[in-house]
């Protein structure tokens, strides 16, 4: 993996819900007011229920604005479909893209050959799990999911993983060399994220997450919702700061 630098370190997460009367035109309108104020940060913008609804055009309009785009699909399904997602995903031309690992090997496989160009990523156990989760749908914690989750993310040779940055550090040391580490759930000191439905055990400051290994972090939130005294501008520049400070 190439080195990246502090901003090229940084997803930012577009989620976006609407309520009554608003719909999928304002959630358009709310990811693209985001990219333009993000202009020439040099950052990641993560799209998924907007992309869904909008359609993969919103990856065109999102890179006009000089922002690398971040196409969190969880795609799933099996080998013949996956390899017409990548097909259909292609002509898009997204940075990153997301399928969950529990689609297996072949499946995975499929979709990263239709997309050469595209850095392929592997969901591994939602951030929002605790060990209880994970043990009555895989019988193992969450630790033991992601780590297995991961091998078969590496036997497909996709190129990444998304897990939680509590699992990086064991990650960088058995996957480091081959798959690059993306981790949500990340939290800034100074974030105030009401009714956060992560899960608290798993979850990190972007120095932290850094230190732990990440090659990159997702941040959603702290910057499209931050504290009244910063615009989602000033969010990025300090998350970019404090990611600057973890790697010198």
């Amino acid at each position: 993996m190439k080195t990246l630098t502090p901003a090229e370190r940084l997803i930012v997460a577009a989620d976006f819900k609407p309520t009554a009367p608003n719909g999928k035109d304002w959630v358009k309108d709310q990811v693209l007011a985001l990219a333009d104020s993000l202009k020439g940060t040099g950052v990641y913008l993560k799209v998924n229920s907007a992309l869904r609804a909008c359609g993969y055009d919103l990856i065109g309009e999102i890179q006009s604005r000089g922002l690398r785009v971040f196409a969190d699909l969880k795609l799933i399904d099996i080998r013949e479909t996956l390899s017409t997602d990548g097909v259909l995903i292609r002509e898009a031309k997204p940075e990153l893209l997301t399928t969950m690992c529990v689609a297996g090997t072949a499946a995975m496989q499929a979709l990263k050959a239709e997309l050469p160009e595209t850095e392929v990523l592997g969901v591994t156990a939602l951030t929002s799990l605790k060990d209880a989760d994970t043990q009555a749908m895989f019988t193992c914690s969450t630790e033991e999911a992601v780590m297995r989750f991961a091998q078969v993310a590496a036997d497909a040779e996709i190129d990444g993983l998304i897990s939680s940055p509590r699992e990086v550090k064991v990650l960088r040391a058995k996957f480091g060399l081959v798959l690059s580490l993306n981790t949500p759930a990340i939290r800034p000191m100074w974030a105030i994220v009401p009714g956060d439905d992560q899960n608290s055990d798993r979850i990190m400051t972007p120095a932290m997450a850094i230190k732990a290994g990440a090659d990159r972090i997702v941040v959603g939130r702290p910057i499209t919702k931050p504290p009244q005294d910063m615009s989602s501008r000033d969010a990025v520049m300090r998350t970019i700061e404090e990611i600057t400070s973890a790697t010198a």
